[in-house]
């Protein structure tokens, strides 16, 4: 560990460790919750239209369920993306200062999206028992597009960094005559974009059908549970193939477009071609590899289809442009994790999917649930590894080979930036404990209201609608509803 932040730190600023470590830290926490914000909108718009069509109670209660359960995560996420936002001019004031004009665009898009994101979520979310079923449906219809763009920004934002373009330089290096449409849509923006939405759509599915794996593990087999795991299960498991090949196309994309940091992901120190695949392993100062598997030959050809490829080595570029040994090495490994969850994921959408073909059912394994269970976890780890993948990988830049990290740390001291790092910390923990705890309470309060509903829980999701009139409140009953109204939700049912 004290060599790994002796090379990271070494040639810095005093406070570019502990930027860099309270960057990396609220961006890690914030993007646990990214994949809902962004993808269980569209999820929850499914099954409230499958509720719908069918007249369907079950599918309308967990609609109803799974849009509380959104609004408390977009209430969380507003805090720690506004902290995100702070940051990104309070650590990295050269990088605002001087590019903001250019890239600044994309954050613009995403807090309007944000905006509007939380109107139409607080408009669903009221309009459950307020507002007719097809009036209320299509009110909300606008929020995954809106989650979709409030993405588009940020990603038009990142890629920018990746593949800066739609400027020139005057004659002090400062960025004259802006093009705001070649700012937006750099070459790195469709590989990214497509890559991020669909990841998000992979993991919110997981996510949610992994609470329902838990509970069928758990006994819970009834039509609630079946329903509440197969339809956000289905939804990943058809997008799972595609992020699988969007993965691969994006690798090739980082190879012709940003090649060092090809060469940091599968830490490739000379310019060859015939060049081995290495599952893992080390990459030391000296171009010397330890640890992992190699496969003779497999980079070249993944890269280009062919052992002739020519894949450009760490060494083609001078000492301080590129990753250094430690980076390229944790770039390598993230990489590697996220391409062996994929390869899992798509195995086990696979088995899904062949069961349902032959035999028009779920799977009755034990070991296909544990699996699913499991898969929520895996793909939140796979997104993680897939920001390291890019930002580590690009390292020293921050825009690529236009701006150093270095040149766009702040100048606050090292001293005060590790404290608000703690503080910062203390406060995560806070946040995130009480959102788990709301959840918890939310879904004790559904079982309890399933109970009250209809006797055992396994009939009584199917005699409770969200819409029309609500059930009478027994004298010296506090709660307002016993369906876990707008104000309760929660845990899915497990």
């Amino acid at each position: 560990m004290h060599t790994t932040v002796h090379l990271l730190a070494a040639d810095a600023p005093a406070q570019m460790l502990p930027a860099r470590e309270l960057m990396a830290f609220t961006l890690a926490s914030h993007i646990i919750l990214v994949p809902m914000g962004v993808a269980l909108p569209l999820i929850t718009l499914v099954m409230h239209y499958r509720g719908l069509r069918r007249n369907d109670a079950t599918a309308l209660l967990l609609a109803r369920r799974w849009s509380a359960v959104m609004a408390v995560q977009f209430a969380i996420g507003v805090v720690t993306g506004t902290v995100l936002s702070f940051e990104f001019g309070l650590l990295w004031p050269g990088l605002m200062g001087r590019w903001g004009d250019v890239f600044g665009v994309g954050f613009g898009v995403e807090a309007w999206a944000f905006f509007l994101e939380a109107v139409l979520i607080a408009i669903y979310l009221y309009g459950w028992r307020r507002l007719g079923p097809r009036t209320h449906f299509l009110l909300g219809l606008p929020l995954p597009a809106t989650a979709l763009l409030g993405a588009f920004g940020i990603l038009a934002a990142n890629s920018w960094m990746n593949t800066p373009q739609g400027f020139s330089l005057d004659s002090e290096g400062n960025p004259v005559d802006v093009d705001v449409w070649k700012a937006i849509f750099t070459p790195m923006f469709g590989p990214q974009y497509w890559h991020f939405v669909v990841a998000m759509l992979v993991t919110a599915g997981y996510v949610v059908a992994g609470v329902y794996a838990v509970g069928w593990l758990r006994g819970r087999r009834d039509r609630y549970h079946r329903l509440g795991f197969t339809v956000p299960f289905t939804i990943a498991a058809v997008a799972t193939p595609v992020q699988f090949m969007l993965g691969d196309s994006i690798a090739r994309q980082v190879f012709h477009k940003q090649p060092v940091k090809f060469a940091a992901m599968e830490i490739v120190w000379d310019t060859d071609s015939h060049v081995p695949e290495y599952l893992f392993g080390r990459l030391h100062p000296d171009g010397s590899i330890s640890g992992g598997i190699k496969v003779p030959q497999l980079d070249s050809i993944l890269a280009g289809f062919h052992p002739d490829t020519v894949v450009t080595g760490l060494t083609s570029v001078p000492e301080s442009d590129r990753p250094n040994a430690t980076q390229a090495t944790i770039a390598h490994w993230a990489f590697d994790i996220m391409v062996l969850i994929g390869s899992a994921l798509v195995l086990l959408a696979l088995w899904y999917g062949l069961i349902w073909l032959r035999h028009r059912r779920l799977p009755r394994s034990k070991w296909f649930y544990l699996g699913a269970a499991c898969a929520g976890a895996a793909s939140l780890v796979a997104v993680e590894c897939g920001w390291i993948t890019t930002e580590v990988g690009r390292q020293p830049w921050i825009v690529y080979q236009n701006m150093r990290v270095a040149e766009a740390v702040t100048s606050t001291r090292s001293t005060t930036l590790w404290i608000m790092f703690g503080l910062v910390i203390l406060v995560y923990l806070f946040i995130f404990g009480s959102f788990l705890a709301i959840l918890m309470k939310m879904r004790d309060r559904w079982r309890l209201a399933d109970k009250e509903a209809g006797g055992p829980p396994v009939e009584a999701p199917e005699s409770v609608t969200p819409y029309g009139p609500r059930p009478p409140v027994p004298a010296g009953d506090a709660r307002s509803s016993q369906d876990g109204g707008s104000t309760g939700s929660g845990g899915g049912g497990t």
